[in-house]
């Protein structure tokens, strides 16, 4: 079978990595082009190209993939499968419906749940005890294709962005390669998703990242999860930004207003939430690196009953 594969960051890498080594014929790879990164700003390839590259795949980097263009470069290859995930752009009408078996994707979410651009940060943060993957036909709406295949995969507890990131593309690969196989047989039988029950995981916006300690302990430990390795949850003190990349709910009766610190000791930070106390573990002042709480409590000019999180404008843009 010939496929096309259109993936960009590390979640996608698995995939085509089992399509190389279960013998498929991967006649090109479409992937968003080379973007700054880091202070410095060096242009880097994606994940997907700096694999593409090493199996020896042709790479194909269009800046607008709805371009007439692009859609020729592409079915010029003459693909018999498209295969997506996390590409990062829309894909156009003529590259769905012309191959042999069309196109399908590799979504991070148990369909018709969280469709969208952040299925996984999401998840976490909403509560969610479990996720997975789902395998789709690919529609022109955004991810309301049938359903061709599905795997549930737990949210533990302590599970975050990261880490379910990375169970979650493992599990895509190899139910990518069972759904295939489904095809190339026929006996694979699509389920219309219920779209009355869509719901929706937009990319994380900056306002999402900054912690509100009027909600309750678990809905920020989800958050803090939700947003680790990145972006980052974060707060502010004393007017600067302080991300907070680890913190636990801790059992705490108060009166205190929201935010408050309620006990520095020279190993433990405890802020006052809507029903508790969030213990912070690992935190990063604004231009410092990542550090456990003991170092930076032995710096820190924090007392009890100081507030943090207050907000003004040009905080929130800083």
């Amino acid at each position: 079978m010939r496929i096309v594969f259109m993936g960009t960051p590390d979640f996608a890498v698995p995939s085509l990595q089992s399509l190389v080594d279960h013998g498929y014929e991967v006649v090109g790879v479409v992937t968003q082009p080379d973007r700054p990164k880091g202070r410095k700003q060096v242009l880097t390839p994606s994940p997907v190209k700096e694999l593409a590259i090493k199996l020896g795949l042709e790479v194909y980097q269009p800046e607008r993939i709805k371009r007439e263009e692009a859609i020729e470069h592409i079915l010029n290859w003459q693909p018999e499968l498209i295969v997506t995930a996390a590409y990062g752009q829309i894909i156009p009408e003529p590259l769905l419906f012309t191959p042999k078996y069309k196109a399908i994707n590799v979504h991070a979410s148990l369909l018709p749940k969280y469709r969208g651009a952040a299925p996984i940060h999401h998840s976490i943060i909403q509560g969610e005890k479990e996720t997975g993957i789902t395998i789709m036909y690919m529609v022109k709406e955004m991810d309301a294709g049938d359903i061709l295949s599905q795997v549930k995969v737990a949210i533990e507890p302590d599970d975050t962005v990261g880490t379910l990131h990375d169970k979650l593309s493992q599990v895509g690969k190899d139910l990518l390669i069972e759904t295939i196989k489904k095809i190339e047989e026929g006996t694979i039988h699509p389920i219309p998703q219920d779209h009355h029950l869509a719901t929706y995981a937009p990319m994380i916006k900056r306002e999402d990242e900054r912690i509100d300690w009027n909600k309750t302990s678990m809905q920020i430990y989800n958050q803090i999860r939700g947003l680790n390795p990145w972006p980052v949850a974060f707060t502010t003190l004393k007017g600067k930004i302080l991300k907070v990349w680890w913190a636990e709910p801790f059992p705490y009766h108060h009166e205190e207003e929201p935010g408050t610190v309620l006990r520095v000791t020279k190993d433990q930070l405890l802020v006052a939430t809507k029903d508790g106390a969030m213990e912070l573990k690992e935190i990063q002042p604004a231009g410092k690196k990542k550090m456990d709480i003991i170092s930076f409590l032995q710096g820190a000019q924090i007392r009890e009953g100081e507030k943090i999180g207050e907000t003004n404008d040009k905080e929130a843009n800083s």
